[in-house]
């Protein structure tokens, strides 16, 4: 029976089925978001002192099963929102383009996922002290 099932798949009957088209990928959102925030800390970098961590939460929504999964196609559709801190003054609209560009690549590249929308929320802006200045006055 299994000879008949395969040979109508296409495939002669001891040729076992390829590892691309058995199981299913699903990758949790904890997952996604950990790497979303790895990636929004690698466009940030350096942080300045006393500036948190970016933190990320992900909705991933996997796509429908058959050939448009996995190696042939993109495994699933995440939306991301990244809460960050920022040092002030600084280009606040250049740095969240700079996470929204690093977090698409990175999320796409390493779980093969669509990033369709970043949302960037900057929490807090941190003002960055003038060197030399004994009153400790910022810019």
């Amino acid at each position: 029976m299994s000879a008949v099932s395969a040979t109508a798949a296409g495939r002669p009957a001891t040729e076992p089925t390829p590892a691309g088209e058995r199981g299913a990928t699903k990758i949790a959102d904890k997952v996604v978001a950990k790497i979303a925030a790895q990636a929004a800390r690698e466009a940030l970098a350096p942080l300045p002192p006393g500036v948190g961590r970016p933190y990320a939460t992900v909705a991933v929504r996997p796509h429908g099963s058959g050939a448009a999964r996995g190696k042939d196609g993109p495994v699933g559709t995440a939306r991301v929102r990244i809460s960050l801190e920022l040092a002030y003054p600084a280009d606040i609209g250049a740095r969240c383009a700079a996470v929204r560009r690093r977090v698409t690549e990175r999320v796409s590249a390493l779980v093969n996922m669509t990033v369709p929308e970043v949302v960037v929320q900057v929490e807090r802006l941190h003002p960055v002290a003038v060197p030399g200045d004994p009153n400790g006055r910022t810019t």
